[in-house]
């Protein structure tokens, strides 16, 4: 019998920890995860990989280009993909956050990060 299909989910986050306990929570909710510290591994495993389905993914990420830029690019050349940014530094207005994103203020509850994560892969 074969493996069920798992939707990959990207997390994206600078620090480690966060970045650890991030994967843990996607895991442990049935999704297969790739990992990356920053915008630029990012957007390296976004060409490199079709099967990304949701992008979750820090605001505040330096050097360079931040998670809403990279939700606005992720729209332009990965329509498909899902992207939840989470930030606990910086909270969008409507008019900045990406058109069908969805946006958690850390801290955030796992249980509300991972219905969100179902409900993008349904």
């Amino acid at each position: 019998m074969s493996q069920p299909f798992k939707t990959v989910v990207l997390v994206v986050e600078d620090e480690p920890l966060l970045r650890m306990n991030t994967v843990d929570m996607v895991e442990d909710a049935g999704f297969e995860v790739v990992e990356a510290p920053g915008v630029a591994q990012a957007l390296k495993l976004l060409e490199s990989r079709g099967d990304i389905s949701i992008v979750l993914s820090d605001i505040d990420m330096p050097p360079g280009m931040n998670g809403l830029e990279l939700a606005e690019l992720i729209r332009k050349r990965w329509p498909p993909v899902e992207v939840i940014l989470l930030s606990g530094k910086y909270v969008p207005s409507d008019a900045r956050l990406p058109k069908n994103h969805i946006f958690f203020s850390k801290p955030y509850r796992p249980s509300d990060v991972v219905a969100a994560l179902h409900r993008v892969a349904s």
